[in-house]
């Protein structure tokens, strides 16, 4: 990978190359060197990621795994080796030409675990860069949003522009586990303006939401219904049925009532148990999550969904594990912000326009809130790209034409967009 390559191949490469969570070995080395190769200053790993702070750990021999596999995948071996066991954080900062604030642009780094169709008519099928990787796939734009980055570090590499810039590749947004980590570290901390686009979002490509509202806070659990195995003919009153007490939790949760007044959803997303027909399960294990419109209401309906849990469990005689394996809080987006979007879509010629389709959660939350509690600015917005399929899709794909749109967006707002609203340090 150089830093000549168009954003198209960035993207292409990303995609044929996704890492989940806290693996993304290859995609961070190889996008922290393209950033050192165009003169960033750098840094990675521990630097830019507290180790204590992260939830939801893959275990040790996955990421030795996905370790291995990056370094035989043209991972980057000057910053490889910052990264082992996890840390695949990166922070690219450079300093302008003229006096202004510190702006910093998250761009996330992970796919999901999810295998890409292999339909012929699926563009990355058809034309060759799908991924490569059996049960991994960029199906949220991930892969667009750095490629994006580095494409707008390289414009910027002349440093014609006020103040600093500093590029915040997080790892982990998918579950709302990376951010908590980088925030940890200190890497928001003397931010001035925060600012995380998305692609996507139900919003047609040539169009730009300049603020995303009412994203959802968010708690991911694990929870592990332990009983006991036995004859399923023979002795079926001796087991405890871990299978059937996670079954009845799955329903609970799904009819537990929604909040009045309140944007609410609950979702079981993946439950296992079990062996053979003739055994009585004796553990299984579910991964689900609340997410809610308001931080107080998320932490109520994540109250009730563990009495949920705990009450099935109670009913089969099981033992329960409750694990917090991610979480998400709530932010606004700055009025000043949304302005100074607004006028750069116009200026780079896309067309503005309202949210799209859908509420979600985002892990850039916790940047926001942490540049916000420090006296700074924030704004997530929404770059449109059509594609054939929903976010978290087999055939998910980004229209490429939507990449040019949002370097120029974000390209005007950093030369342009800072000048003249800075004052005293902080926004007047």
């Amino acid at each position: 990978m150089t830093s000549s390559m168009t954003v198209t191949e960035l993207r292409r490469d990303f995609h044929q190359h996704p890492e989940v969570g806290f693996c993304e070995f290859r995609t961070a080395s190889r996008a922290a060197g393209v950033l050192a190769d165009l003169g960033w200053d750098v840094g990675a790993g521990a630097d830019v990621l507290d180790p204590n702070t992260r939830l939801g750990m893959p275990a040790p021999e996955v990421l030795d795994a996905a370790y291995r596999r990056a370094a035989d995948a043209d991972g980057d071996d000057r910053f490889l080796p910052a990264m082992r066991g996890g840390l695949t954080g990166v922070v690219a900062t450079l300093r302008g030409k003229r006096p202004g604030p510190v702006v910093a642009l998250r761009a996330d780094l992970d796919a999901l675990p999810l295998s890409e169709s292999d339909d012929p008519a699926h563009i990355p099928t058809r034309d060759g860069f799908r991924s490569r990787w059996p049960g991994a796939m960029h199906a949220c734009g991930h892969d667009g949003h750095v490629a994006v980055a580095l494409e707008l570090a390289r414009r910027l590499s002349d440093q014609d522009f006020p103040g600093t810039v500093r590029l915040v590749l997080q790892p982990a947004e998918e579950g709302g586990r990376g951010a908590a980590g980088m925030v940890a570290a200190g890497v928001a901390d003397d931010v001035d303006i925060f600012l995380t686009a998305h692609l996507g979002m139900g919003l047609p490509t040539g169009t730009v939401c300049p603020a995303i509202p009412d994203l959802l806070a968010n708690s991911k659990l694990r929870a592990t219904f332990q009983g006991s195995a036995s004859h399923a003919s023979m002795a079926p009153e001796q087991g405890r049925h871990a299978l059937l007490g996670a079954a009845a939790a799955t329903l609970g949760v799904h009819t537990m009532p929604r909040f009045s007044g309140h944007e609410t959803r609950v979702n079981v997303g993946m439950l296992t148990s079990g062996t053979s027909s003739n055994i009585v399960p004796d553990t299984a294990v579910m991964l689900l999550e609340t997410r809610a419109d308001d931080g107080t209401v998320n932490e109520d309906l994540e109250r009730r969904v563990r009495a949920v849990l705990a009450g099935a469990a109670n009913m089969y005689g099981l033992e329960l594990t409750v694990t917090l394996v991610g979480a998400v809080t709530t932010a606004t987006n700055d009025p000043l912000l949304v302005n100074m979007i607004e006028e750069a879509s116009r200026a780079a010629g896309a067309e503005v326009t309202g949210p799209g389709a859908g509420i979600g959660s985002d892990d850039a939350t916790a940047f926001m809130r942490r540049v916000q509690d420090h006296g700074g600015v924030a704004c997530y917005f929404g770059i449109g790209a059509d594609s054939p399929a929903p976010h978290h899709a087999s055939r998910f794909d980004i229209d490429e034409a939507a990449l040019p749109v949002a370097v120029a967006v974000l390209e005007h707002v950093l030369r342009t967009g800072t000048t003249g609203n800075f004052s005293a340090g902080r926004f007047a």
